[in-house]
């Protein structure tokens, strides 16, 4: 019985299918597993990375379905083309594990099983160590401060004496009215002096905004907004 898939352009056998199947689930869970084990802000989704992993192996049966056949490559793009995603992806390395289980599903798809291996396993081992040893920090840690105040006056100039006696440097990002034009928000980027707490900087501002809401967030470099 022969068990070949033929057309024009080419040929591949059940064994293929196997092999690129279970290969593209193997490396693309192993993928999921790195991002699992690298994730640090607080929006992780189980949902994602099995969308990684059903993603990896689905570009490798689409490779094999295409194959080298130009037509039906493009008849593929025009397909999904009707197709729309409105998730928004909300951390750039999100994008970065998509399009590498994507290459790692095409390298499989188109057979070349070695090169998916080696690259699925070195670009792991590199996200592993920076992540271990944290490169690229930014070891300046940075607050936004967000104070409301009377629209009636100018209060920028209170605020900012007070900025000035609690942060080693302060930068005013936006002004924006409030509550029908009751209040006006004004939002900082701030770096809290060294051994200075946000709770100190709070009640300070609290005494001159009139009472009105003062929030400090801290860590935001590390938190989804």
């Amino acid at each position: 019985m022969d068990f070949t898939f033929q057309d024009l352009s080419g040929t591949f056998s059940v064994a293929d299918i196997a092999i690129a199947m279970t290969l593209s689930f193997v490396l693309s869970a192993m993928i999921g597993w790195v991002y699992r084990a690298t994730h640090r802000n607080v929006s992780y989704s189980q949902s994602y990375v099995q969308t990684l992993v059903v993603l990896g192996m689905l570009i490798s049966l689409i490779m094999l379905v295409v194959g080298s056949n130009i037509a039906r490559a493009f008849a593929l793009v025009g397909a999904l083309s009707v197709v729309r995603f409105r998730n928004a992806i909300k951390e750039t390395r999100d994008v970065g594990f998509i399009f590498l289980v994507m290459a790692i599903g095409m390298a499989v798809g188109t057979r070349f099983y070695l090169l998916a291996v080696v690259a699925a396993v070195a670009i792991s081992l590199i996200i592993l160590v920076m992540n271990r040893f944290n490169w690229f920090a930014l070891n300046v840690r940075r607050q936004v401060v967000k104070v409301q105040v009377p629209s009636d006056g100018d209060h920028t100039p209170a605020i900012q004496d007070v900025l000035v006696r609690h942060t080693d440097e302060f930068e005013l990002v936006s002004m924006e009215s409030i509550r029908a034009g009751a209040l006006t928000e004004l939002m900082y980027t701030v770096k809290i002096k060294k051994g200075g707490e946000p709770a100190d900087l709070i009640s300070a501002l609290r005494e001159r905004n009139s009472g009105q809401s003062v929030t400090v967030l801290t860590g935001y470099d590390q938190t989804d907004l």
